[in-house]
């Protein structure tokens, strides 16, 4: 039982700093019920499939299929732009979290076992991982350098320009690489993961950031 409110806390913290960090860049209201309420549903769900039946690649997949779903469904976010949210986030995030990885199993020689996670340095790093992103959030709304193409109806009908079409092709890799992580993260191939993130993260920004300028000139014109 007490594992199972541990995994549940620190599942929640996480993904609550995902929607959190998600909201931020793209300029959306933060609900923070159904923020909380979306993280309980997903970390139950992962609990179910990562400690009851061992399988941390299909948790890992349903879990950006839950977060798409409320996207769209629960946040009323297009399901074309939900999808772009969904891998921003998941990219991010992975970005935020291998680094804090690296660093903890490399530089502070602190060990990472995934295939445990109810473990004091797996939870440690989780709430570093969770304040990164919620204080990335917070600057990011302060400074308001975010992007707003999002539009707030979930039954608006779009005609996606070749950046959202490249926005939304990101997802695939986005979707591979985030699986693939609970296989490399321990062997030789795990020094590149975190520059596979940083270009597909790349790739997220600068075609949100082209989208928003172009969208900012034709206002303009």
């Amino acid at each position: 039982m007490i594992d199972f409110m541990l995994f549940m806390i620190f599942s929640i913290l996480e993904t609550y700093a995902m929607f959190f960090l998600a909201f931020k860049i793209f300029k959306i209201d933060l609900y923070h019920k159904e923020m909380l309420f979306a993280s309980f549903i997903m970390g139950f769900f992962s609990y179910t499939l990562r400690i009851n039946y061992g399988i941390a690649s299909l948790d890992t997949f349903s879990q950006y299929a839950l977060m798409f779903c409320f996207m769209w469904m629960l946040f009323r976010i297009h399901p074309f732009y939900a999808s772009i949210l969904t891998g921003m986030a998941y990219q991010a995030y992975s970005v935020i979290q291998t680094i804090i990885m690296y660093l903890l199993d490399s530089v502070i020689n602190m060990p990472l076992n995934t295939s445990e996670p109810i473990t004091k340095n797996i939870m440690t790093m989780q709430i570093l991982s969770a304040l990164a992103a919620v204080l990335i959030g917070m600057y990011v709304g302060h400074k308001r350098i975010g992007f707003d193409f999002v539009p707030d109806k979930p039954d608006v009908r779009i005609k996606p320009t070749t950046s959202e079409k490249l926005l939304f092709a990101l997802n695939l890799p986005t979707v591979i690489v985030v699986t693939l992580l609970t296989y490399f993260f321990e062997s030789f191939f795990s020094f590149f993961i975190p520059i596979f993130y940083g270009v597909l993260l790349w790739g997220y920004l600068y075609f949100s950031h082209k989208k928003d300028r172009n969208n900012y000139e034709s206002f303009n014109f």
